[in-house]
């Protein structure tokens, strides 16, 4: 939040930093009393605690069940029913030979081939022709040579050729000859005595056996379970804040203020004599000034991991605002910054030989009045 100090010694210097600039004039407090600080603040939201009560859990149905209730009973059956057993007397046989003809008479045919004898026989293989030829008479000696033109037919004789060949002298003919077939002898079973089948009855067989009979099935009993109610405590808005006022302060807050609270090695958990500490010098204020914010600052010497202090400083200076947060202060009036190694207040920084004590001197947390959301 923005903040002003006014270190008024008199009215007048007030009125006279009116009289510097009036659009400045507007952001500071009316009335102000001399030599006191003010820090502008927008009141917060302001919420009262109602309790309310609400069902966790619904009425609802238990259904349980009776179980079922047997008796022990013995019971006879049949484990093999009766029945018929046949004996089998296989069929006796004797050899005996039966005759197969195993191959059949067959007429054998012997074939004579045909006989041919030496000829001849002429052939015209080229045909008489005769055609009509013109020629020059001879002697003529007319000028004109149609006149000496004569028309002759011509024949040219037929061709023959004396072609050998052979005729038949005496046919293809066959004769047959009886080819007796063979037989051959089988040994064979021939039955002598049948075969027979002797019936026996076999008689059924029986077990007894113990077995569960029911007497009662099982049932289902209803129980009505009833619903369940919670009290809790909820926030309810009582008035709304977002009015800018000032707020009058201890001037000397408004600068970083030690906090003597101390923490044990590498550790941001809070003692309880820190606690006592937190209490009295800033959970009173907060609560008489409901609409101030405060900043936590922690900061460590320079011995040891940059990374490591930084994130050690913050847990430190959150475990702070995780306290006052416990106690009721709103969250969003708190803030925590850790510093590490950056802010140191001597010449101990890295590489540099200090005493215990003037470590101890940058191992601090600070508060400060900065206002309030």
């Amino acid at each position: 939040m923005k903040k002003i100090n006014l270190l008024l010694t008199s009215v007048a210097l007030f009125i006279g930093s009116f009289a510097f600039g009036q659009s400045f004039d507007e952001k500071l407090p009316s009335n102000p009393t001399p030599g006191k600080c003010y820090v502008k603040c927008i009141t917060p939201n302001v919420f009262e605690t109602k309790e309310v009560t609400i069902q966790t859990a619904p009425e609802y149905t238990v259904l349980k069940m009776v179980p079922a209730e047997f008796k022990t009973e013995e019971e006879t059956f049949m484990s093999k029913p009766a029945y018929k057993e046949y004996t089998f007397t296989p069929a006796t046989f004797k050899t005996e030979y039966v005759t197969v003809r195993v191959e059949p008479d067959y007429n054998k045919v012997n074939i004579i081939p045909a006989k041919f004898k030496p000829s001849s026989e002429e052939i015209e293989v080229f045909p008489m022709v005769g055609k009509w030829e013109y020629g020059t008479l001879p002697g003529c000696k007319s000028a004109n040579p149609e006149d000496c033109r004569t028309l002759c037919w011509k024949e040219t004789p037929a061709r023959y050729k004396t072609v050998p060949t052979k005729v038949l002298d005496t046919d293809a003919t066959n004769t047959t000859t009886l080819v007796p077939g063979k037989d051959k002898k089988y040994p064979i079973l021939v039955m002598d005595v049948p075969a027979q089948v002797h019936e026996k009855t076999i008689p059924a067989e029986y077990k007894t056996v113990t077995k569960r009979v029911k007497v009662k099935d099982e049932t289902v009993v209803e129980e009505k379970i009833p619903a369940v109610y919670k009290t809790e405590e909820i926030q309810v808005l009582k008035s709304k804040g977002g009015v800018t006022v000032w707020e009058e302060v201890d001037c000397g807050l408004l600068d970083y203020s030690l906090l003597p609270i101390y923490y044990d090695l590498n550790s941001a958990r809070l003692r309880e004599s820190s606690k006592a500490i937190i209490d009295s010098k800033i959970y009173n204020v907060m609560k008489q000034k409901p609409n101030v914010s405060v900043e936590i600052a922690s900061h460590t010497d320079s011995r040891g991991n940059a990374a490591f202090n930084k994130d050690l400083s913050q847990r430190r200076a959150q475990s702070v605002v995780d306290y006052l947060v416990s106690k009721g202060i709103q969250r969003n009036r708190l803030v925590a910054r850790g510093f590490g190694e950056t802010r140191l207040v001597n010449k101990c920084s890295d590489g540099v030989d200090c005493t215990e004590t003037q470590h101890q001197q940058n191992r601090r947390t600070e508060f400060r009045i900065i206002g309030a959301n």
